[in-house]
């Protein structure tokens, strides 16, 4: 089960990210926004795409479901962290992450 210290280690793994507050929570960021965690460290939110959520979602409902509110329609998805492992954890943060990678470093990433 991954921890507060596991999520923020992946996340800082990643090229390029920096951590900021953001209203409550802490936010992971490349030239976006793509994960923040909740107080508690037993939910994040990361963004996904509608096709990856709705995915991850149908796979594990138990670890994925949408953002209750618009924010869930733009693919916005909580995680509740105790349902995954670290390979699934980390897994969904690298693609929450090349979602907001700057425009030419993704297309660069998916060639």
């Amino acid at each position: 089960m991954p921890t507060v210290q596991h999520f923020r280690h992946i996340a800082m793994s990643l090229d390029g990210t920096t951590e900021a507050p953001h209203f409550e929570r802490v936010a992971f960021k490349v030239a976006r926004i793509y994960a923040t965690l909740a107080p508690d460290g037993l939910t994040a939110n990361l963004k996904l795409s509608r096709d990856e959520q709705e995915f991850k979602c149908m796979m594990a409902p138990e670890a994925f479901r949408p953002v209750p509110n618009a924010w869930g329609q733009q693919g916005w998805t909580t995680v509740t962290l105790a349902a995954l492992n670290p390979v699934e954890l980390q897994a969904a943060l690298e693609l929450a992450w090349q979602h907001a990678l700057p425009r030419k470093r993704a297309r660069r990433q998916a060639t």
